[in-house]
């Protein structure tokens, strides 16, 4: 009888470990079915009236599609509050990764911690946070040395003498003080130049028509305005042709086609390019990545080199990329 027991616990125990293992294969076949069928990716940007941002979001959240992935496409607007509630959304749905232009370096550490407790990666580009360890990768455009060369040919375009102003970006954006840095680092060299007013248009193209509007107005003898971006430097370009002072030289930072379309028609003299496709292409790559074998990039920063576009080359770029020929010159 004893024997007889042992048997039947003995076929009992080999039963349940036959059936554990169905399990476990079944449970292996599902997932490799689920990453057959892709993950889901968060592609959350500040704004899409911003080009640069809509390009961020457009280039990256189609690469992540193309590597067989769904996206869930978000919009912050530089809302700290609105961005923690888009993450909380992507960890309700359970997203795989996150690709984010972030709210602010301060803000937004705490949502991307969120994200990681929940384990999923944010893959940041654009923008910083003020903490390493917690987001999964930050690719930044070196904005130093783009500022810097803008500067510098600034500084060549406007004969090394004469008032200008600046037109800074949205104080909570890191980026928008590592420019301005930049800029002076050149600009403050040169005892002829007079930097007469400093005021930030928040980004933004309508507010940089107003504010330019306004300070020349105050400052009739300005010869030349850097802006911290395109979308202001426009709006300036816009302002100093609707007071026929077209004289005034007028750059800005991004290299958005919109910036090159101007640089072509004679308006704008100059921009920096930020390399916004390949930190995209390879914020998708990252998470694509992750996705089909949990690994992360070895170094979590990344900083990519600038190119300064002038009338010289500036055709030579379409959608943030070399071309062969840019439709913005057409």
């Amino acid at each position: 009888m004893l024997k007889r027991n042992l048997g039947l616990r003995g076929a009992i125990v080999i039963s349940a470990a036959i059936a554990l293992t169905a399990s476990q294969g079944l449970a292996a076949v599902a997932q490799d079915e689920e990453m057959a069928d892709g993950g889901l990716v968060c592609v959350i940007v500040p704004g899409v009236e911003n080009p640069f941002f809509q390009s961020i979001q457009n280039i990256a959240g189609d690469t992540v599609e193309g590597l067989g992935h769904q996206t869930l496409r978000l919009v912050h607007n530089d809302d700290a509050n609105v961005q923690f509630e888009h993450i909380e959304t992507c960890i309700a749905q359970g997203a795989n990764a996150i690709i984010l232009d972030n709210a602010g370096a301060d803000a937004t550490v705490a949502a991307v911690q969120a994200a990681k407790d929940a384990g999923i990666p944010s893959f940041l580009l654009d923008r910083e946070i003020t903490e390493q360890g917690v987001a999964a990768s930050q690719l930044t455009s070196n904005n130093f040395q783009g500022a810097v060369l803008l500067a510098e040919y600034f500084v060549e375009l406007m004969g090394e003498e004469g008032d200008y102003i600046e037109l800074t970006g949205r104080d909570t954006d890191t980026n928008a003080h590592v420019r301005s840095d930049g800029y002076h680092e050149v600009l403050d060299q040169f005892e002829g130049l007079n930097m007469v007013a400093q005021q930030t248009a928040n980004w933004d193209q309508t507010e940089g028509f107003s504010v330019t509007e306004q300070l020349l107005q105050a400052n009739p003898d300005v010869k030349g305005i850097i802006a911290g971006n395109d979308t202001m430097a426009l709006g300036a370009q816009a302002a100093v042709e609707a007071a026929d002072r077209a004289d005034i030289i007028v750059v800005g930072f991004d290299g958005s086609d919109e910036a090159i379309q101007s640089i072509y028609q004679g308006g704008l003299k100059a921009t920096s390019l930020q390399p916004l496709a390949d930190m995209s292409v390879l914020s998708a790559e990252y998470a694509d990545a992750f996705i089909r074998d949990g690994s992360l990039p070895e170094e979590e920063k990344k900083s990519i080199d600038m190119v300064l576009l002038t009338p010289d080359n500036a055709c030579d770029y379409y959608q943030y990329a070399p071309v062969d020929a840019s439709p913005n010159c057409q």
